[in-house]
């Protein structure tokens, strides 16, 4: 019988290699090498809160892109001008921070399970909501309610997945679950794409909200079969700091080096990142129909090429944080980011050959940086205030980082959408910036 140098008899090979794991809820024993290994190591109860926070985040993605995708419609609607419909993402993002606060004071006070829940109604509630607004203001109180639970869905589920995971395949396990930002994008081109072929625009914007009632079916099955990490969830219960805000702002003195500077500098890449993000997450909709001239169907056909990249981005993004470290690959794709942007928004008008091909690379590197938020903020902060330190951080974050958005509402009356979408790349070299102030937490075990 043959076998491997350096092996025994009925030995497997040191790529089949077999190792024990001691977590309660995890699998005995668990592949430690292979292309889904991480998938493999979460254990039986970790599979299922993974599928549960993708789920979450792949449904919070769809209702979140029901606004942009229909902006020109609502737009026509209510006769608004570019500012005001900007501000629909102002205060989506804005509300999110509340939101995710309360929702990681949850997290940590309740549960993360019980809070994910929490979230993914809230969101799916006010989504619906939203289609049935008589006006504008009404419109935007339900789209700011909404961002409640839009802002808690990601960093609740995170930190779920991310007490299941190892060490080693946290990157990777983390930036797959931020795939399904992708997956919820794309499913929402789709019907978009659908609704606004068959129903007139007056009619289709309404339908487009409607159907984020999805999410309700996720929340039955979530309530059914996930649970918390119990040895993350025994320490938490243990910590007198359990869920305070005062913990996560509490400056370095003689009895430890406090959390404060770790907070500070986490909101500010948050924002940077993220004021990058939405500025191209809100406008390319409406820049490929309004400036570029391409029909619902076309502009689906763009949007492909955008999100195939994100989706594939994102599981890039997760496997370079586990080799390359959190700081060095969000350094990487913030570089590569505002280069993407730059390039899209200066592509000469005829030229939509070249708007489609790069596309592509826009959505990927734009997505690869998001990959390492999901460890990097949970490896972070301790136990009792991981929910609120991720909650805060994240959508504090994406709260300041509305104002780009915003901006690029207000300047693309003057300056054009393309020539104000620059604006981004302010964004991802603020992000850069950040990493100063942060240490590197690969390798570091969550308890």
């Amino acid at each position: 019988m043959s076998t491997t140098p350096g092996t025994t008899p009925g030995t497997p090979p040191p790529s089949q290699a077999l190792t024990a794991d001691p977590r309660p809820g995890t699998a005995e024993l668990t592949v430690q090498e292979g292309p889904f290994a991480w998938l493999r190591a979460l254990g039986p109860r970790g599979r299922r809160a993974f599928a549960g926070a993708f789920g979450g985040y792949a449904l919070d993605s769809y209702d979140y892109f029901t606004l942009p995708l229909s902006m020109v419609a609502l737009a026509a609607y209510f006769g608004l001008d570019s500012g005001q419909t900007g501000l629909f993402t102002t205060v989506t993002l804005v509300v999110s921070a509340v939101g995710g606060a309360i929702a990681g004071v949850i997290a940590d006070r309740i549960g993360r399970v019980k809070a994910l829940m929490i979230t993914v109604i809230t969101y799916a509630v006010f989504t619906v909501a939203c289609g049935f607004a008589p006006n504008y203001e009404t419109l935007l109180v339900f789209r700011a309610l909404q961002g409640l639970g839009f802002g808690g869905e990601w960093a609740v589920g995170a930190i779920l997945v991310a007490e299941y995971s190892t060490a080693r395949h946290r990157g990777r396990t983390l930036g797959a679950v931020q795939s399904s930002w992708a997956v919820g994008w794309g499913l929402a081109v789709i019907v978009y794409t659908l609704v606004f072929q068959f129903l007139g625009d007056d009619l289709a914007w309404r339908v487009m909200f409607w159907t984020g009632a999805l999410p309700a079916l996720l929340v039955v099955w979530v309530r059914r079969r996930v649970q918390d990490a119990p040895e993350a969830a025994a320490v938490r219960e243990k910590s007198a700091e359990k869920g305070s805000f005062g913990a996560i702002f509490k400056p370095a003195s003689a009895d430890g080096p406090g959390l404060l500077r770790t907070t500070f500098f986490a909101v500010l890449l948050s924002t940077g990142v993220q004021g990058g993000y939405y500025t191209l997450a809100t406008w390319v909709p409406t820049y490929l129909k309004t400036e570029r001239g391409l029909s619902v169907v076309g502009t689906g056909g763009y949007l492909t090429f955008l999100i195939s990249g994100a989706f594939i981005g994102y599981l890039t993004g997760g496997y370079l944080t586990d080799k390359l470290g959190r700081k060095r690959n969000i350094l990487l794709f913030a570089i590569l980011s505002a280069a993407c942007i730059l390039t899209y928004a200066n592509i000469p008008s005829g030229a939509n050959t070249l708007l489609l091909v790069l596309g592509f690379p826009l959505g990927f590197c734009m997505s690869a940086i998001f990959s390492g938020f999901g460890s990097f903020l949970s490896e972070l902060y301790p136990s009792a205030v991981r929910g609120t330190g991720q909650g805060f951080t994240y959508n504090t974050g994406r709260a300041v980082g509305a104002a780009f958005p915003t901006t690029v509402g207000f300047l693309a009356d003057s300056w054009g959408v393309g020539g104000a979408l620059v604006f981004g790349a302010i964004g991802y070299a603020l992000a850069a910036l950040a990493l100063i102030g942060l240490p590197e937490t690969s390798g570091k075990e969550l308890l």
